[in-house]
């Protein structure tokens, strides 16, 4: 296999760093919710956008949507934190 220099066309491209960091951020704040006691964050989705932190998805309790944003926070690189997790999951409104 012969390998032809790769050119430019005058501007090499810069490598998306940011990409890379919002992926790490985005992982350690879902690993912290995974380890995080008082949270079933099984059904927690965690996004970055514009720089913050963005949770969705169901829990079972208020108390569970209020320390998803505390556990959140804590995570190094995380500036803001939007919480959209609704309550939801086995247990919720059920009349019985």
């Amino acid at each position: 296999m012969v390998f032809k220099e790769q050119t430019f066309h005058g501007l090499e491209p810069e490598i998306d760093a940011e990409i890379a960091n919002r992926a790490s951020v985005e992982a350690a704040v879902a690993n912290a919710l995974a380890i995080a006691g008082g949270i079933d964050a099984s059904d927690v989705e965690v996004t970055m956008d514009e720089g913050r932190i963005v949770l969705t998805g169901t829990v079972g309790t208020v108390g569970e949507i209020e320390r998803a944003t505390v556990v959140a926070r804590a995570v190094e690189g995380v500036q803001s934190v939007q919480n959209r997790i609704l309550l939801g999951g086995p247990g919720v409104g059920d009349m019985h």
